[in-house]
Parts: C-alpha cells; structure tokens; sequence
C-alpha cells in the first residue's frame, strides 16, 4: 500500500496527465503520461504547495537540477527527501 507522501504525488501527477491516479504507477515517466513541460511546472507548484517544501527545480533546464524527474518513484523519493531535510 502507498503511504500518504506517494498517494498525493501520485494524485497530482495524474491531475496533471488527465488520468485516474491507478493509471499512474510508480515506474512511469512524464513521457508515458503525457505531460509537458507545462504540466510538469504546475505538477512541481502543485507539489510544493501540498507539502509545504520548495523544490530545487529549473523550470528552463529541467536537466539541469538537482530534483530528478525521470520517473515517478524518483519524484517520490526527492519529495520525501525534501520533506525530510525539512523536519530536520
């Protein structure tokens, strides 16, 4: 089962996609959603605001940052890092 960081990721990007959250797994990538790069930056403010984090995230260079958006686990797994350093 997802915990509840996973869930709302999840929730947002498929907001974002214009897909139910179970047509979102863990291993896809923007790509395989559809999203743009658009849709990512409002993915990423949609995200920040949800967990009240501020995501190292180059709107103009998204290769260029230290957020890796490959692919959903790795968007995960740098939210709750995120999260993390910021209960710290």
């Amino acid at each position: 089962m997802a915990d509840d960081v996973t869930r709302k990721i999840i929730e947002i990007i498929a907001e974002q996609a214009v897909l139910e959250p179970d047509q979102v797994s863990l291993d896809s990538t923007l790509d395989d959603l559809g999203i743009d790069s658009l849709g990512l930056v409002e993915a990423v403010f949609a995200i920040e605001e949800a967990f009240d984090i501020s995501i190292p995230f180059n709107a103009n260079d998204p290769g260029d940052s230290e957020f890796d958006i490959s692919n959903v686990r790795s968007i995960v797994e740098a939210v709750k890092g995120l999260i993390a350093e910021k209960q710290s």
